[in-house]
Formats: C-alpha cells, structure tokens, sequence
C-alpha cells in the first residue's frame, strides 16, 4: 500500500517538528514537507502533491480558518485541524468542520512524551483514513442546495442521521438543502460534548428548519431537527407514527452514547417501514443499527461494506450506489408524499 503522504503546516518550527515526528512514526506515512504558513504552503501542494494537509488555525497572516476556506474552494483536498485554538475554542473547531476539516486535535501542551504517545494512534489513525473518507464525504458534493420555500408535502417517513466530527460538513450539505417544514430529522455525532452547544447554534444559523435538541418527551414534528446531545444519554423513538423521543440512562454501546447504532435498531423495530436512515460516518457505532433497519425493510444510506468508503443506500439485500451530493434530494424524495 502506498504512503499516505502529509504536508504539515505551522508558524511554529518546534510544532512543526514534533508533528512531523508523531506521525513519521506510522510506517504508513511519510511527511513530504513542512511550511510555515499559507503562502509556503501553496507552493508545496503544487509541488509535493500531499494527499493530506494537517493545519495550524493560529497563523501570523493568512489565519488557518481562511486558508482552510480557500482550499475547499479552489483546490479541496483532506485537511486535518491541529491547533490549541481547538482546545479551547469550540467555536473555531466547529467552523473548521463545517468548513470540510475531518477532524480537530489540540497540539500537546507541553509536549510531553505521555502527551505525543496518548496523540499518536489516533491523529495516524485519522490521517490513514482521510483520503477515502474525503473522498466519499465529497462525491458528487457542490455544497448545499438552496431549501425549497414550496410547501413540503410530508408523507410521515422519519429521518435518523448518524454522524461523526469528520462528516461536520456534509451533515451541514444536507440539512442546508431542508426546506423549513421538512420531514422531522434525528441527528446523532459523536464529538466531544463542549462542542455541543456550539454546533446546535451553528446548524440553527444555518438551516431552514428549527434546530432543538433532544429531550425526554420531545414530539417529533415537520419543519424540526432535533439533534442529540453527545456523551449523556442514549435516544430513541419510542413509536412512529406518534411516538416522543426517549432518553435512555445506559452504558455506551460500541464505545459511544448516544449510539447511532441503538437508534437506527429501535427504529427497525417500531417504525421500519417509516424510518429513512443515513449513516454519513463509519466506524464501529452505526453499521449494526444500518444492517437491522435494512433487514427490517426499511431504507439506510451508510458506506459500502466493500471498503471503497463510498455509500449506498439500500433496504433488504438490494443495494444501489448514492453519492454524498445525491443524499438530501434522495431523502426529501423519498419523504415526499
């Protein structure tokens, strides 16, 4: 297999270093250069052709967030935060997401070894799989469609979303095309739960339909997202149609709670026939609720099972391709009475 190939980019050549050495120790890896800003890096992605970029926000000029923003839209390729800034500003983590970076880690405060070794696995880790899951976040992607202000004819399907921090931007694609009063919609993503508060008054900011979060006894209705708090409760739909949402005091189940897959599999079996699941992350959460909803015959979009990291949306055995850019007027279709 060949190396994933990084350029990593920041003002500070202590950090630039110590980057560079954490993930150099993945055999999988290879960091083909080192620039200190915006203007260095451009010259290096021409030249070095990284399949990767890991990103400083705090940069003297160009900031990381505006040199993140023109890289999505003149050259997009996968871009990985790493910064203090995504310590201790929840703000501008979730705008890096929801610009299109896959995720976000802190620097090391204080470089310790403890600190490099507890940060190695899982920045190789995100790296490894940035250019697949970019690849799949971004098929057939232009950025949201404009919602709708035609009245929506909901024909009473329910929506599930699971997500994670990588899939910030495409959940945002997708909910940025709902028109106000479409189809009620679940939003379960794991991140760390500071971050909470800031992307529901993001996504509120951003999308036609009001965003709530999800709270015992809360009615599903038309023209609402309601979006799961991370980290404290489980949450399902008791019944559908007519059912409330329910909080469910338990362990994690696959190392997550709430967990996506929990949802989609009480989903399966309340309401299959009525639930539209969309898996826009993989991972160890999501897969096992996305094979119960289809073998319930209800519908799911999740990532192909061949490992190709595209998706597609199946019910049954029956399988068909569907890109990341198709995914919001795939569901409102199929939500459209």
């Amino acid at each position: 297999m060949a190396k994933v190939k990084v350029l990593v980019v920041d003002d500070s050549l202590t950090m630039r270093a110590l980057v560079a050495g954490m993930l150099e120790k993945d055999k999988d890896i290879q960091v083909v250069g080192l620039a200190d800003g915006a203007a260095e890096a451009r010259q290096m992605v021409q030249d070095l052709k990284p399949s990767v970029m890991t990103l400083d926000v705090e940069m003297p000029g160009m900031s990381g967030l505006e040199y993140l923003e023109e890289i999505m839209r003149d050259n997009p390729m996968p871009v990985v935060m790493f910064s203090t800034l995504t310590a201790k500003g929840a703000e501008s983590t979730i705008e890096a997401l929801r610009l299109g970076a896959l995720d976000c880690y802190p620097k090391p405060t204080r470089a310790t070894q403890d600190e490099v070794q507890a940060a190695i696995g899982k920045l190789a880790k995100t790296v490894k799989q940035a250019p697949a899951r970019f690849q799949a976040l971004h098929d057939g992607s232009t950025g949201p469609a404009k919602a709708s202000k035609d009245p929506f004819k909901w024909n009473g399907k329910l929506v599930a979303i699971g997500c994670d921090v990588g899939s910030t931007k495409a959940l945002f694609d997708v909910l940025g095309s709902w028109p106000a009063d479409g189809p009620p919609v679940i939003v379960i993503q794991h991140m760390r739960p500071e971050l909470a508060d800031g992307m529901i008054a993001k996504l509120s900011a951003a999308i036609a339909p009001r965003v709530v979060e999800a709270t015992e006894g809360l009615k599903p209705e038309q023209g609402m997202v309601i979006f799961a708090r991370p980290g404290e409760h489980h949450v399902y739909v008791d019944q559908w149609p007519g059912g409330t949402i329910r909080l469910l005091d338990k362990p994690p189940f696959a190392g997550q709670r709430p967990s996506i897959s929990l949802m989609l599999a009480t989903l399966a079996k309340t309401a299959a026939d009525q639930t539209i699941g969309v898996m826009l992350a993989g991972g160890e959460d999501g897969g096992q609720g996305a094979a119960a909803l289809r073998g319930a015959r209800g519908y799911a979009i999740a990532p192909s099972e061949d490992g190709s990291g595209g998706l597609e949306l199946g019910r049954g055995m029956a399988r068909q391709p569907v890109k990341a850019g198709e995914i919001a007027s795939t569901v409102l279709g199929m939500c459209r009475g």
